[in-house]
Order: structure tokens, then C-alpha cells, then sequence
């Protein structure tokens, strides 16, 4: 398909979603204010204010990737969290907020994401993400660890497998993948007709790129935030939309509205053409727990259980009515599954000391 084509389509997806956003615009402000007006028991929770020790990791192609330490620094064993897509290192705040007290933590802002440094688009790939968490891992942890990675931060987990895989079993004891896939997420429908579906991953990408190439101009229009966005992110992100805090949707569409137009616009790519499920099998090393909402549309419960297939040791949790920011949606759930991770980690590790000491 011609390029002006493609880019007439997206421009047409685009256009049509903006109509639409401009006709209801008073039904959706009329819509917040109701939801704004309801109890909201996470109101005085300290979203974005928890802070650790920090420290900066130099990669090897100069980037400074911003991190944060926190927990005692004797336990024997590292907690180290990969964030999502647009997302940054205070997405894990209810983890840190129920896990700092007794385990040791690293936060580290992705590069382009958060505090860290951009990068040119063609140093923004899944392989350098795991090249960056292996030199975090040199850095920050002296000890053996486990990894916990969402959405895009699981993806990075996987290419650090491909790429090191003598990490996993000393360095890197146990691995929580939550909400996220090892590839084909180029073929989602998002719950559309197969053949709309095809129209809109067609249209997508250069639509991406548009708005990459003109992205202070959408940024302006961003920064603000909107009724739109809020409504978006709280259908899409969450499950039950009925439930979520206002003050957690407002909290996820912060950090999403603070991640650059042309930083979205340069990862895309790389997520779309993502395949580490031959990286998989690194993996059945360590114990690991794969965790996804049933209402996920963005990492749908169907990529889990492609992992979970690849890995039948692993623990596959399901998590009803949650969707793709569970981490913040379900965080009882999560904390409990990564400290029974943490568990069972330090179950293995005690017995291969047996085992050698035999």
C-alpha cells in the first residue's frame, strides 16, 4: 500500500476518533464529574512521593538510566522491578509501599521513560532494554536477585535471557512476568472484526509516526490533561471501571502524559515486532510467576498462557475482572505473588547450598 495512502488512512482513524471526542465532549465532562464526586478511599495515598536512595547506571552506549534503592540493605535478597510502556518507576508504588520494610528494592526509570536519559529512536529495542537490566544488575546488585517486569518491563526480562542466560540460576533466582507477552502483539484484534482489526494495525504505525514527527506540537496539547484521557485510561487500563480510585486513574495518566509523543512514537515499533519465546526456556531455571488481568486487552490472558505453555513449572495467576495495569488495579495480588516468589527463590537457593555443600 502507498505510503500517502497508509498515512490517509491513519489520518482517517485519527480524524474520526476526534469527531467523535468533540461531539460527546460534554456527555464525558458531565461523566468525570460524577466519577470525581464519588468516595474515593485512595485519595490520600502518596502516589509518586515514595522515594528511595538514588543512583544513576552509565551504560555502555552512554546513557544515564536514573534508579532508586530502597529496602535494608542486608537481605538476602534483591527485588528488582522493569516498568511498563510509557510508565516509569513509580508504578510499582503499593510494591514498594508493602515491601520496602523488609526486602531490599531497585526502581529503575527505562531508558527514555521517567528520569532517565532519551536516546536516538534506533537505540530504542527491546535488546537494548535487556542490555540495560544487565547493567543494572552489575551495578546495583552485589547479590543474587529476582526480576519482576511489566507490560514491557517482562519483554525486557526476556531479552535479558536471550542475551545472558548464565544470569538465571546464580545471579537471578526467580522472575515475575506481569501483564505482558513474548511477541505477536502486532497481531491483536483489541476485541474488533478481524478484518476492522487489520485496518487498524495498518493504520497505527504510520499514524505513530506522524504524530512521532510532530510531537512538541501534540505534546502541548498533552500536558494538560483531559476528561478524554481520563475516561480512556480508566475503561482501557483498568477492569472494573466501576471500582478503580479516580486518584489511581489520575496517577497512571500522569506518567502516561509525561512520557514524550516521540518516545512512544520510537518504541512502538519495537514492541510490535517483539519475539523472545525462544528466550523462554532460560527461564524454567528459577521459579517464576506469571500474573494477568482476565480483562486484559493490551497483553490479553492468551499471550500469559503462551508463556505459561512454554514454561509449565512456572505459576500462572489470572487475576478476575482486572486488566492490563493490574500492578495498580489488583496490588494485593501482585505484592503477594512477587513475596511468595521471593519465597520460594530463597527456597531454591538454600537447597542448591545443600546440595553443594553435600
Amino acid at each position: 500500500m502507498p505510503t500517502r495512502r497508509r498515512v490517509g488512512i491513519a489520518g482517517a482513524v485519527v480524524g474520526a476518533a476526534s469527531a467523535g471526542v468533540a461531539a460527546a465532549a460534554l456527555a464525558k465532562r458531565y461523566a468525570v464529574g460524577r466519577i470525581r464526586l464519588r468516595a474515593d478511599l485512595e485519595a490520600s495515598e502518596p502516589f509518586g512521593e515514595l522515594r528511595g536512595r538514588p543512583a544513576t547506571v552509565r551504560t555502555s552506549d552512554g546513557v544515564e538510566l536514573y534508579a532508586e534503592v530502597d529496602g535494608p540493605e542486608d537481605a538476602p535478597l534483591t527485588i528488582v522491578f522493569c516498568h511498563g510502556y510509557t510508565l516509569n518507576l513509580d508504578s510499582w508504588h503499593y510494591q514498594r509501599r508493602d515491601l520496602r520494610d523488609t526486602h531490599r528494592l531497585v526502581f529503575w526509570d527505562q531508558r527514555c521513560h521517567g528520569r532517565s536519559t532519551r536516546t536516538p529512536a534506533e537505540d530504542c529495542t527491546i535488546d537494548r532494554l535487556g542490555a540495560d537490566l544487565a547493567e543494572v544488575l552489575r551495578t546495583l546488585v552485589p547479590g543474587p536477585c529476582v526480576l519482576v517486569g511489566h507490560s514491557m518491563g517482562g519483554m525486557t526480562v526476556m531479552a535479558l535471557a536471550e542475551r545472558h542466560p548464565e544470569l538465571f540460576g546464580d545471579k537471578v533466582r526467580g522472575v515475575a512476568l506481569i501483564s505482558t507477552s513474548a511477541g505477536k502483539l502486532a497481531e491483536l484484534t483489541l476485541g474488533l472484526p478481524a478484518l476492522f482489526s487489520k485496518v487498524v494495525h495498518r493504520a497505527a504505525a504510520p499514524a505513530v509516526s506522524l504524530l512521532g514527527r510532530r510531537a512538541a506540537l501534540v505534546d502541548k496539547g498533552r500536558q494538560a490533561g483531559n476528561d478524554v484521557s481520563f475516561l480512556v485510561l480508566r475503561y482501557l487500563g483498568f477492569g472494573d471501571a466501576t471500582k478503580i480510585s479516580p486518584t489511581v486513574v489520575d496517577f497512571a495518566e500522569s506518567m502516561i502524559r509525561s512520557t514524550p509523543t516521540d518516545v512512544i512514537a520510537d518504541f512502538y515499533p519495537a514492541l510490535m515486532s517483539h519475539d523472545k519465546l525462544s528466550a523462554l526456556g532460560v527461564l524454567d531455571k528459577v521459579p517464576t510467576e506469571i500474573i494477568v488481568g482476565d480483562k486484559d486487552w493490551l497483553t490479553p490472558p492468551e499471550h500469559s498462557r503462551a508463556i505459561h505453555a512454554s514454561l509449565p513449572t512456572a505459576r500462572l495467576t489470572e487475576i478476575e475482572g482486572a486488566s492490563h495495569l493490574v500492578l495498580l488495579e489488583e496490588p494485593e495480588t501482585v505484592t503477594g505473588a512477587i513475596a511468595r516468589l521471593v519465597e520460594r527463590a530463597l527456597e531454591a537457593g538454600a537447597g542448591d547450598a545443600m546440595g553443594e555443600a553435600v
